[in-house]
């Protein structure tokens, strides 16, 4: 069996800006991922290079690591603007970059690090140790994987992988959706994908039936795994995935405590230094979730109704309370599972959909004034929290979560001078000759002073004081402080390494075939460069963002998720074959309805549609 070396675990937080991200490092995360001003893949979360250049500024001073999204198809006209981009990326001091397009192995770069995004689509071992021949360093798996073929993939290669453990799911394999682009010319390869999976279906069988009308029928649940992170460890991913590049802040912080948490309480080595205190309990059940689920991780085959939120795609929460009566805005509730606070958020499903109103005034113990009327509303809806304004303004002060790097350090004297030192450490040393014995005990007011380290990222724990009886003046041991922090602060900056890009390995071949179809995403010269290189001779189909197809019929997902299985419909069943196919999908917001395709020798459903866009970038 190959051997493969185990890693440090990392705690992958998302941001959508630069606030966020330095909120997620104090709540615990070990690295963030934020995107750059373009080519990300989530085009509404850009930031410039002067904001992710202070991200990496305070990350550094915890030994965390910053990622930049740079994980779109990249346009012929837009290589030489993305080549200067990451060069002003890799001077703001950006750890590595995740990234889709394999035309960056042929750009000028600097040596920065480059992570294979979920983009890349590697679902096999043979597509991930072709990756790594590439030189990417981080390999980031489809979400759909089982722990089995998790450790398929960590024998197959030796760079860290990356997986995902919290936040919503995409229904397709990611890099290989394409129902947004050819229903409306968003692409989710640029960035811009339209979520048609959210949307509200009607399911028509074979024989013309309407067998469910106004469902959500591809709107996955969100992923949850905090209670499996050890399994996924000893699998082998290293690189500990929360998904929410648009999320807020009170999100990121709840979520990246909670798995934060979880970690310290397992004791797995972390990548990044420094302790959290915080004010709040994390609580992910608390924070937008449509649902969890734990996907296909500990099973290729779910059962039914365990993926999928036929209801809704928006966030309920937990239920919290029960309607007895509705009077114009007055409602009355029983069975309150917790107290309300004003400005709460609740919620509850009607025929039309999802219903949300805020609590603008709560009169215990069982009355809720709204700011207006709610259609819809009557006795006997179960009422949901979908927004808990307590637990949020418990997660909003500075306070609320403070990170530290504890120090243990030693006074003594040296000579002439007195020495501030840390163990197998930074040291400061500062002239002061030997003064009288002081006439009262000095241990503990030399140690205020000490402790005294402000905005630092350090706080002091636990003081040696070998000075005795002398008496210091506090300005002495002010000035000896400071002295030692920049040192500290020196030695910090002298240790932390930045990863450089791994080799290329020039005689790796393309494992798929001499030919490449629309799936490889080529959209740029040297992109087709790459796999010329590595071995495919033949012909070789561009991104569909470049060359839509010939109109007619296209495959545009291919799913491990199956609206049979989740019905209770399986074709490998006798209740499969009350369900005439073909299966069709159709919503009023899209132009031509999906198709289904199941292909049960391999367990995929694929969706099929027609082209309705004319036009190409």
């Amino acid at each position: 069996m190959l051997q493969t070396p185990k890693y440090s675990i990392e705690l992958l937080a998302p941001a959508r800006n630069a606030s966020t991200a330095i909120a997620a490092i104090n709540n615990g995360a070990d690295a963030v991922y934020i995107g750059a001003s373009t080519h990300g893949a989530r085009a509404a979360a850009g930031n410039s290079v002067a904001d992710i250049a202070g991200v990496c500024d305070y990350a550094h001073r915890f030994d965390a690591r910053v990622y930049v999204t740079v994980n779109t198809l990249v346009y012929e006209s837009e290589l030489r603007a993305v080549e200067r981009l990451i060069g002003e990326l890799y001077a703001a001091g950006v750890d590595a970059l995740i990234v889709q397009d394999l035309s960056l192995l042929r750009m000028n770069l600097p040596p920065i690090a480059l992570h294979a995004s979920t983009q890349c689509d590697i679902r096999t071992p043979e597509k991930a140790r072709f990756y790594e021949s590439l030189g990417f360093s981080q390999l980031v798996l489809p979400r759909e994987l089982t722990l089995d073929e998790i450790s398929q993939m960590r024998r197959a290669v030796k760079v860290p992988l990356e997986g995902f453990v919290h936040g919503a799911l995409c229904v397709s394999y990611s890099g290989d959706c394409r129902a947004s682009l050819l229903n409306g010319g968003r692409s989710a390869n640029r960035g811009e994908c339209a979520q048609i999976c959210r949307l509200p279906f009607d399911l028509t069988d074979g024989n013309g039936k309407v067998v469910m009308a106004g469902k959500h029928l591809l709107s996955l649940r969100d992923l949850n795994r905090l209670d499996v992170l050890g399994d996924l460890i000893d699998a082998g991913i290293s690189s500990l995935k929360i998904e929410g590049r648009l999320k807020d802040e009170a999100y990121v912080k709840n979520i990246v405590s909670a798995y934060d948490r979880e970690l310290r309480r397992l004791g797995v080595a972390r990548t990044s230094s420094g302790v959290v205190e915080r004010t709040f309990t994390p609580d992910p059940e608390r924070s937008f979730n449509r649902g969890f689920t734990r996907h296909f991780l500990t099973t290729a085959n779910p059962a039914t109704s365990t993926l999928a939120s036929f209801d809704s795609p928006k966030s309920l929460g937990p239920e919290i309370a029960t309607v007895v009566s509705v009077r114009g805005k007055r409602l009355t509730v029983k069975d309150l599972a917790a107290p309300l606070a004003n400005g709460d958020g609740l919620a509850f499903v009607s025929p039309a959909g999802t219903v949300g109103f805020r609590v603008n005034r709560f009169e215990p113990p069982s009355t809720i004034l709204t700011a207006e009327v709610v259609g819809a509303l009557k006795p006997g809806l179960r009422l949901h929290r979908s927004f808990d304004k307590a637990f949020v303004d418990s997660l909003t002060p500075a306070t609320a979560a403070v990170r530290f790097i504890p120090l243990k350090l030693t006074l003594r004297r040296v000579g002439d001078s007195i020495l501030l030192e840390q163990p197998d450490g930074a040291a400061a040393s500062i002239v002061f000759a030997k003064a009288e014995p002081a006439k009262t005990p000095q241990a503990e007011a030399r140690k205020r002073v000490i402790a005294k380290l402000g905005d630092t990222p350090y706080r002091l724990e636990e003081l040696t004081d070998r000075l005795g009886d002398e008496f210091i003046p506090a300005s002495v041991l002010t000035g000896l402080r400071r002295e030692f922090v920049a040192a500290l602060d020196a030695s910090r900056r002298c240790r932390f390494e930045r990863p450089l890009r791994l080799s290329e390995n020039p005689d790796a071949q393309w494992p798929e075939g001499n030919s490449l179809d629309f799936h490889a995403n080529v959209a740029n010269s040297l992109a087709e460069k790459v796999y010329r290189d590595h071995g495919v001779s033949g012909p070789i189909e561009p991104a569909w963002e470049t060359s839509l197809p010939t109109p007619g019929q296209h495959r545009v997902m291919t799913t491990r998720y199956c609206l049979r299985r989740e019905m209770g419909a399986c074709l490998k069943t006798p209740a499969g074959r009350t369900l005439a196919e073909p299966l069709t999908l159709s919503s009023p917001n899209l132009a031509a309805p999906l198709r289904l395709q199941f292909d049960c020798a391999n367990c995929r459903c694929h969706v099929i549609t027609e082209s309705s866009i004319n036009n190409a970038k």
